[in-house]
């Protein structure tokens, strides 16, 4: 990694006039780079996690907003924001936890009615450029997470993360994933156990590729195993995203996270969520409102493209669960560390 941290992945690229992403489905076997011309392909690849991670899905979201605009009819602005309500609507189809997703299509439709006496060829440059907005401030905000989690990381710690948080999460450095790598860059000698994250393996598949890339110390453990290392006394800190945060803390995150905090708190090791201020969703009270996505069950009933379970078997599987906030030690945030009480402190930064 350069000095700066770099981890010199661009897991999206805004090309001119279109969008390059990572197809991160063929990882970590192949590098396959996808050029997206259109708002279907952009719902696509986000509805098949070709692009994945909440901040990610933000930022693809806002390049696909405009990919659906921009050869719309420029008659009249009320005909025109009929189909950008259509658009906005139908991109927040394809992954409806990630609260990214909606915050950045709510963010470009404001932008358009603050400028909706323009012509309608200038929108659209402006939605552009906004979009573009919301990819350079994503990079600077997680560059700004990893530096406010070093306080966190002492020497020689063995931090455990779940999922995968890093620049192929997010415009760049990632959340969690970017505390690790600061950390790793401020040369406190750590060590990071990777859950597999059953049953896409984000963790096997792209947490690991990502750290071996940064040369980052690690060992990739199946997500049963967590509990039995902190046991052991072999995890000192847990570090993880986060697709939604409720107003009081409540935090949806890849399936499998809930577990961890539980063990977490059993087993007296911090528990911390970094995320973005934009995946704090103040309208919603509490974690039994964040909507839940239900994906095929084929991603359960087989392995690796073969199949392990019954013809037929029934199958559940929600992408993500919810851990209550009293199991979350604090959130790294651009803004700092945030404890308890968490629906005090966070009026407090959206109020400021």
């Amino acid at each position: 990694m350069g000095s700066d941290t770099d981890t010199a992945i661009k897991a999206i690229e805004w090309r001119g006039d279109h969008l390059r992403i990572l197809d991160q489905t063929y990882l970590p076997n192949r590098e396959v780079y996808s050029d997206i011309e259109d708002v279907g392909r952009i719902w696509e690849a986000i509805k098949k996690l070709r692009v994945r991670g909440a901040p990610a899905i933000g930022i693809a979201a806002a390049y696909g907003f405009y990919l659906g605009i921009k050869e719309l009819p420029e008659s009249t602005f009320e005909s025109f924001w009929v189909e950008v309500e259509r658009i906005a609507e139908y991109l927040e189809t394809a992954r409806p936890t990630a609260v990214n997703l909606h915050w950045a299509l709510s963010r470009l439709k404001s932008t358009i009615q603050a400028h909706k006496d323009k012509d309608i060829s200038e929108i659209k440059e402006i939605v552009l450029k906004t979009a573009k907005t919301i990819h350079d401030e994503d990079k600077r905000i997680n560059k700004k997470i990893g530096e406010n989690g070093l306080e966190l990381v002492k020497k020689k710690s063995n931090i455990l993360t779940h999922c995968n948080t890093g620049s192929l999460a997010t415009g760049q450095y990632g959340t969690a994933l970017s505390v690790i790598f600061h950390a790793h860059q401020a040369a406190k000698d750590i060590h990071v156990w990777v859950d597999e994250t059953r049953p896409l393996l984000q963790g096997a598949r792209l947490t690991s590729w990502e750290l071996m890339n940064a040369e980052i110390p690690m060992k990739l453990i199946t997500d049963s195993m967590a509990g039995s290392l902190m046991q052991q006394g072999k995890v000192d800190l847990i570090i993880v995203g986060a697709d939604r945060v409720a107003a009081n803390g409540d935090t949806a995150n890849k399936i499998g996270t809930y577990p961890l905090a539980v063990l977490a708190k059993e087993n007296d090791v911090p528990f911390y969520v970094a995320v973005p201020l934009s995946t704090i969703d103040m309208e919603l009270e509490s974690g039994d409102k964040i909507p839940i996505e239900e994906r095929e069950g084929d991603e359960i009933a087989s392995f690796n493209g073969s199949q392990v379970a019954p013809d037929k078997v029934e199958t559940y599987n929600p992408a993500f669960d919810v851990t209550p906030h009293k199991y979350i030690t604090g959130f790294i945030t651009e803004r700092g560390i945030i404890k308890p009480d968490f629906k005090e402190e966070f009026e407090k930064l959206f109020t400021d």
